[in-house]
């Protein structure tokens, strides 16, 4: 029989020799990182979408469209694909991004090289001459029907010294201050509805061009001593970013409305002004844009954003010329309007 302390749970002589083991604790597992290849494909297909930008299709929500307009701005991709790279230390991602950046690089760089061909042309631009021979400036501007300060726009726009001004989303009430304003300095001027035309020269054979079903177009002839300009004042229908996608219908056809006018016109100088709603890169625009050249691509500084005035991020206002060469391209400071002025001064 055994003893008290013979039992084992009850030994006084010390613990048992065989502990029962401790239950490990469980390594934490890290989270998992976004694969390298994932980020390496979105770049490819980042730098695909900006080298195939022409070919991608306007029957889904115009969303073509609405990719050109915004196509400066794609090169953003490139430093936030770079940095997510970092964070991974991906070094496949890091290679992969080179792509966006060299297509973008080949698509804009050389709009941000210095392309303005007469220096000094901006100080003398009232003289009509440059290096070369003659020239003429001509200024284009949405002056916003709501604009609260029509007279101050009027002065600044007198100030930059063109020799045509076009003026667009003119309203009843402010024509006549611009009339009122521009008098001194525009002896010669054509009011059509909502669009104008301002010259230091005789302008003649004035006419509506039929772009929509209230005037919002208007052609001149410029009689400058160089001889005669046909002069086209336009403001194309708005756009607007909806459920509906990039509602361009009613601008399209306006587009290609213009581009019959200026198909049509037995002029060997042309100059098309104007508020166009979209970008030259918009190929929706092509009807207007595959005529003329932009002055601002072929001699101007950088972007030359317009639309919205306080920040621009899309040039939407133009000077598109044929039959005249580019000399300098800029864009104005910001007036009371929700646009910002364009200028260009162009040889003969």
């Amino acid at each position: 029989m055994l003893t008290t302390e013979e039992e084992p749970s009850t030994r006084a002589d010390g613990p048992d020799p065989t502990p029962p083991k401790a239950t490990p604790t469980p390594t934490p597992t890290p989270p998992r990182r976004a694969p390298g290849r994932l980020l390496a494909l979105v770049a490819l297909l980042s730098a695909a979408l900006m080298a195939l930008h022409a070919h991608l299709p306007n029957t889904a929500l115009n969303l073509g469209s609405l990719f050109q307009t915004l196509l400066p701005w794609t090169g953003l991709a490139a430093p936030a694909l770079l940095a997510l790279a970092a964070v991974r230390r991906s070094k496949l991602a890091a290679v992969a991004v080179l792509a966006p950046a060299l297509v973008w690089a080949t698509l804009f760089g050389p709009t941000l090289i210095d392309k303005d061909i007469d220096k000094d042309i901006d100080k003398d631009i009232d003289k009509g001459t440059s290096a070369t021979g003659p020239t003429l400036t001509v200024l284009s501007h949405n002056v916003d029907e709501a604009n609260p300060d029509p007279a101050g726009t009027a002065r600044a726009l007198a100030g930059a010294k063109a020799d045509v001004l076009a003026l667009v989303e003119l309203s009843e009430e402010s024509a006549p201050v611009y009339e009122r304003e521009l008098a001194a300095a525009y002896p010669h001027h054509a009011v059509l509805g909502g669009v104008g035309l301002w010259s230091r020269h005789r302008l003649t054979a004035v006419a509506e061009v039929e772009i929509m079903p209230w005037t919002r177009a208007m052609r001149a002839t410029a009689v400058t001593p160089e001889g005669p300009v046909a002069v086209y004042a336009a403001h194309l229908a708005s756009v607007r970013v909806s459920g509906a996608g990039f509602t361009t219908a009613r601008r399209n056809e306006a587009a290609r409305a213009l581009a019959s006018a200026v198909r049509a016109e037995p002029a060997p100088r042309v100059v098309v002004l104007g508020d166009f709603n979209g970008t030259y890169q918009d190929r929706a625009l092509a009807p207007v844009t595959s005529q003329l050249r932009s002055a601002q691509r072929e001699a101007g500084d950088g972007f030359g954003f317009t639309y919205p005035a306080g920040f621009p991020v899309v040039r939407i206002d133009d000077v598109l010329v044929k039959g005249m060469d580019p000399r300098a391209s800029w864009t104005l400071p910001a007036t009371g309007s929700d646009h910002r002025p364009v200028a260009a001064t162009l040889r003969f």
